[in-house]
């Protein structure tokens, strides 16, 4: 399923235009008429009266989500959902066996990030039944949750979750979720949770839940159709007045991550064509700018006179589909792009197109069309969703939403007039603030055909023997002699035009027996940091420039100054090696900043296992007084390194 069906499946957004301005059709006035009172454990009802025909729909939304699961309980709240649907204590058996008796439809319960919802629409004779259901389960739960029960919904949910990653692109909402909404962000992680989470949960952890989070006064209920306020006050009282408030919760604040830079992910999955998800983290979901972005997303790809379809599907057909739009969320939202490309067509050369039409739609203004078409389609789409009363749209959906997140069931009016007001210097405006930030893309790509041969190797055999060792064909070694004593050693091999220079002396860290530990070490660091007539920072700039490299160090035995050097600049190279070895300048600045180093590097040793054996280990072998009973890190003591 494509993300927009599933944000339209899902989040349920649903509204009314009401008073707007000229548009290019006219579109009509609609009201939901409500009235809303609270109880006084605070619980939330709102009464909507529609009498076309005798049903109503109940909607009990909890404001919980998976964003409110602490590390090492994701999921809790989805498997919650499941748990929700066993039995209560004074029903204790399948919620939808007695609704099924009255005739039931759209009966359900969701689960994202915000939010907890559980709706059906039953004839009015039937509401009292649903009422007792759903405050039994609201208030009479945890006796009813056993182990059993755990185990059964644990499993349920874990093969939910098999099966969604299983499903062609399955695993690409959650990739883009972590990937935009930073580690600790309360977005970070899937509503579906991990195996490990799932598998930890206890029945102290799910009772924990519940008491926080499924009392009334975090909880909106709205009864949508044949009823009124008067009627449903009293039920309301006498089935939900007596349950408990919860404890006092706090409510998470805006909260949009933004990239340091674009980040641009592959995934391989077994899909019928590569498909590119684009998303930006943008405002929360009742704010004008999530709103007006929602008019942006029309412009760039709601249908086939939009910028991204035009383009790509239509025109240039290097794309079998595009769709754009918002994940309307509490902290912060989602704007993404999402592009099929055509079988045989580049990836890249879609991915590079897309870049190309974004930066030119933030570039300038959308035309007045643009603006009017995306306006209309928004606000036509909303008005067909509010035929029903209820089920996963309707106006008891919008009325909750509004309640839930805006402390306004009326909200529905304020988000249509942020449509309707859009201009197209605003959109561009909010667009560009928002779409001009860094985004996170991801290209789910097939999997490739593979396939085994069907013959190998006979393995019967064992291990294939190993007859002949071949001839090494080492360089010839010259030597010679300089005039003060060095030896010089020269091997030839003609492959690439580098040379290799290696300085060697007849001392190392066994050296520094019955001196400070550390010295020979310490002085080899030394120097590269400065000679006579060059500081540490030329040495650096010299080789940079020169393409060499070079490295001084020791061990137990030896130490060595050694160098990696392009054969066209060799002679200045060894000049610049020849003045680390015979002109070091030991500056004291340098010396303690050195100094500084090493102290600390000892510190880590002391607390890293291997070093630890490799400190402690050489004076216990060959005893304190052997040059060799010293550390063979070569760092030497903390101590002895202290002027």
């Amino acid at each position: 399923m494509g993300l927009y069906s599933l944000a339209k499946r899902t989040v349920l957004a649903a509204s009314l235009c009401f008073g707007l301005p000229a548009l290019a059709v006219e579109m009509p006035d609609v009201e939901i008429p409500y009235e809303s009172f609270t109880l006084d454990n605070g619980l939330t009802v709102v009464v909507h009266e529609d009498r076309k025909a005798p049903l109503v729909a109940v909607s009990v939304w909890y404001h919980v989500g998976s964003k409110d699961e602490p590390a090492g309980k994701t999921g809790f709240a989805h498997l919650f959902e499941h748990l929700m649907f066993n039995g209560s204590e004074n029903y204790d058996a399948e919620f939808f066996e007695p609704l099924q008796e009255v005739g039931v439809t759209d009966v359900n319960g969701t689960t994202w990030l915000d939010r907890t919802n559980y709706f059906e629409t039953v004839p009015t004779p039937a509401l009292e039944r649903v009422l007792f259901l759903e405050s039994d389960r609201m208030g009479h739960l945890l006796g009813a949750v056993t182990q059993e029960k755990l185990d059964n919904q644990r499993g349920v949910v874990q093969n939910e979750k098999r099966q969604g990653e299983n499903e062609p692109y399955g695993r690409a909402f959650e990739t883009l979720q972590s990937g935009i909404f930073p580690v600790g962000h309360p977005y970070h992680h899937s509503t579906i949770g991990s195996m490990e989470d799932l598998d930890a949960a206890s029945l102290d952890d799910v009772k924990e839940w519940f008491n926080t989070y499924y009392g009334p006064n975090n909880t909106v209920l709205v009864l949508a159709g044949d009823i009124d306020v008067e009627e449903a006050r009293p039920m309301v009282e006498r089935y939900f007045g007596d349950i408990p408030a919860g404890p006092p919760l706090v409510k998470g604040k805006s909260s949009i991550p933004e990239l340091a830079s674009n980040v641009h992910e592959v995934m391989q999955d077994r899909v019928p064509q590569a498909r590119i998800y684009r998303v930006w983290a943008v405002p929360g979901r009742t704010t004008e700018a999530a709103n007006t972005l929602d008019v942006a997303a029309e412009i760039l790809g709601g249908g086939k006179t939009s910028r991204l379809y035009r383009d790509l599907v239509y025109n240039r057909q290097i794309a079998t589909n595009v769709q754009v739009g918002l994940f309307p969320f509490e902290l912060s939202s989602l704007f993404f792009i999402q592009v099929d490309v055509k079988d045989g067509e580049s990836v890249q050369e879609v991915s590079d197109r897309l870049d190309a039409i974004v930066a030119d739609f933030l570039a300038k203004d959308p035309s007045k069309a643009e603006l009017e078409r995306a306006q209309i389609g928004l606000i036509s789409g909303e008005v067909r969703g509010l035929e029903k009363v209820g089920g996963f749209g309707g106006k008891a959906v919008t009325l909750a939403e509004g309640a839930l997140y805006a402390d306004d069931p009326g909200f529905y009016k304020k988000r249509m007039a942020y449509i309707a007001d859009a201009s197209a210097k605003s959109v561009a405006q909010t667009a560009r603030t928002w779409l001009g930030r860094n985004h996170f893309q991801l290209d789910v790509i097939p999997f490739g055909d593979f396939a085994a041969a069907s013959e190998g190797v006979d393995r019967s055999t064992g291990v294939p023997a190993v007859d002949d060792t071949p001839e090494l064909d080492f360089p010839a070694v010259e030597t010679a002699s300089l005039s003060n004593g060095i030896e010089l050693v020269v091997a030839n091999r003609p492959t690439v035009p580098l040379v290799n220079i290696a300085m060697m002396f007849d001392a190392g860290y066994a050296a520094d027996q019955g001196k400070k530990l550390g010295t020979a070490s310490l002085t080899l660091a030394m120097l590269d940091e400065g000679t006579k007539k060059r500081s540490a920072l030329d040495i650096a700039e010299e080789l940079e420039g020169l393409g060499a490299v070079l490295r001084t160090g020791s061990n137990l035995d030896t130490s060595t100054v050694s160098m990696n050097a392009l054969k066209t600049e060799l002679k200045a190279s060894i000049d610049l090696m020849a003045d680390v070895v015979r002109n070091p300048a030991f500056d004291q600045a340098e010396l303690d900043r050195l100094r500084q180093q090493r102290l600390a590097g000892i510190r880590q040793e002391e607390n890293q296992p291997i070093s630890i054996a490799l400190r402690q280990l050489p004076p216990i072998m060959y005893g304190k007084d052997n040059a060799y009973g010293i550390p063979f890190t070569g760092t030497g003591t903390i101590e002895l390194l202290c002027p």
